[in-house]
C-alpha cells in the first residue's frame, strides 16, 4: 500500500518559524483507519537552526479512547522522500519502522529504486527509539547527530471544517479569526525525526514527500 504527500520548495535557508505541510485526515478506504493512512506531514528548520525537523502523522482522528490501542504495524515502513536537485525524484530517503517496542530508523541515504517500492536500508542506520506510550512523558532519542520521536500525539492541524463548508456553499466568504478547531481532541500517531542540513546535500531547496509502504 502507497501513499503520497508532497511538499514542494521547501527552502533549507531563512525559514524560521515557517512550516510547511500537507493535510489529508480522510482517505482512500484501502488506508483509512489504519496504520499506513497519512494525516499530514510537517517540514521545518528546528530550534537548532542547522536542523531540519520532518514529521509524519499517521492514523487521524484517533479518540482519547482509542488512542491508548493504536500502533504502528511491523509490516509497514514510514518513508520521507526528500529532492535535493529539482527534479521532483528523490535523492535521498529517511526510512522508519517499528520492531517490537521500537521505532527503527535508517538514512538519509540514496534509494535503491526510486518510486514506489523500497527495501530497507540496513546499511543506513540511523539510530533508534522506544515508542512512547498514551498519556506518558515523551521519549527521544539521539543518535548520530539525529534526533528521534515515535508514538502518539495531539493532532498538530488546525482546520474549521465547518466555516470550509459555509465557503464551497456559497454561505460565507472567509475563515473566521479565530476560528473552530475541527481536530480538537483527537489525536494521531507521528514519526519525528531532526536531521543536519548538511546531511540533505548542498542545495538551499529542497522537495519532501512521504510515503506508507506495507511488506509484500
Amino acid at each position: 500500500m502507497n501513499k503520497t504527500k508532497m511538499i514542494l520548495g521547501l527552502s533549507l535557508v531563512a525559514i524560521s518559524g515557517l512550516v510547511l505541510v500537507a493535510a489529508d485526515h480522510i482517505d482512500a478506504p484501502a488506508v483509512t483507519g489504519n496504520s499506513a493512512d497519512i494525516a499530514d506531514m510537517f517540514a521545518f528548520q528546528g530550534q537548532n537552526t542547522s536542523n531540519m525537523v520532518f514529521a509524519v502523522t499517521t492514523q487521524g482522528l484517533l479518540s482519547p479512547n482509542a488512542t491508548g490501542a493504536a500502533k504502528f504495524d511491523e509490516n509497514m515502513m514510514i518513508e520521507i522522500n526528500i529532492d535535493n536537485n529539482g527534479d521532483n525524484v528523490e535523492d535521498l530517503v529517511i526510512q522508519a519502522i517499528r520492531k517490537n517496542d521500537k521505532m527503527y530508523f535508517f538514512g538519509p541515504v540514496a534509494p535503491g529504486t526510486p518510486g514506489t517500492k523500497s527495501t530497507i536500508k540496513t546499511n543506513a542506520a540511523a539510530g533508534s527509539v522506544a515508542i512512547s506510550s498514551y498519556g506518558s512523558t515523551a521519549i527521544t532519542a539521539e543518535q548520530n547527530g539525529m534526533k528521534f520521536f515515535a508514538g502518539p500525539r495531539d493532532d498538530p492541524f488546525f482546520f474549521d471544517l465547518g466555516q470550509f463548508q459555509k465557503i464551497l456553499g456559497g454561505t460565507a466568504t472567509g475563515f473566521n479569526n479565530p476560528g473552530v478547531d475541527t481536530f480538537a481532541g483527537t489525536n494521531v500517531m507521528a514519526v519525528v525525526v531532526e536531521v543536519p542540513k548538511t546531511m540533505l546535500g548542498s542545495s538551499s531547496t529542497i522537495n519532501v514527500w512521504s510515503e506508507t509502504k506495507k511488506k509484500q
